[in-house]
């Protein structure tokens, strides 16, 4: 078990770390393209399947390990879903749950995330207003709102540990705020 700075213990083989208000529901994987323990979710096709989350995606909730039945399960947590597995989906905020920080992303403690290419998370960045040098000067020419955080999605979790991922996605701490 890895600890980090806040001396949280890291499950070897597990993503669950605190359940309080944890809900779970067994949905199918529809592909096991990027599909990891921890790793984000929308919904599938069907409404009993799921995918892996995408940048802006709606997020239901984040594949579980634990609570999935061994039959489904992957060898560990570092291991892909198969495609048409029956995994567990957790869901709920302030859930204590390892998930997956994007390759490239460096965040620190309380760094706010949004959901990334392959259900793996990415810093969320603030939305700012087109620049312009023409003057507003109505009420009817508002500024539309540009930037990362529209087509990155809502925030679904908050860093409870520094982590830097380099070279590949990295396991993180993170506390649920869907």
């Amino acid at each position: 078990m890895a600890t980090n700075s806040s001396n949280m213990v890291q499950p070897d083989n597990g993503v669950i770390l605190d359940s309080i208000g944890m809900h779970t529901e067994t949905l199918r994987v529809e592909t096991n393209t990027t599909c990891f323990p921890g790793s984000t979710v929308i919904k599938g096709t069907k409404d009993d399947e799921v995918l892996c989350g995408t940048s802006g995606g709606a997020i239901i909730g984040f594949l579980g390990y634990e609570h999935t039945h061994k039959k489904y399960r992957p060898a560990n947590v570092s291991t892909l879903y198969a495609g048409d597995a029956y995994a567990a989906v957790h869901w709920g905020p302030g859930m204590l749950i390892t998930a997956w920080l994007a390759d490239g992303q460096t965040v620190a403690k309380g760094a706010r995330l949004c959901s990334g290419a392959g259900g793996d998370l990415t810093a969320a960045t603030a939305c700012a207003p087109p620049s312009s040098s023409t003057p507003m000067t109505s009420t009817g020419a508002q500024a539309t709102m540009a930037g990362p955080l529209p087509t990155l999605g809502i925030v679904v979790a908050i860093a409870e540990e520094y982590k830097a991922a380099s070279g590949a996605h990295a396991r993180i701490i993170v506390r649920s705020l869907i």
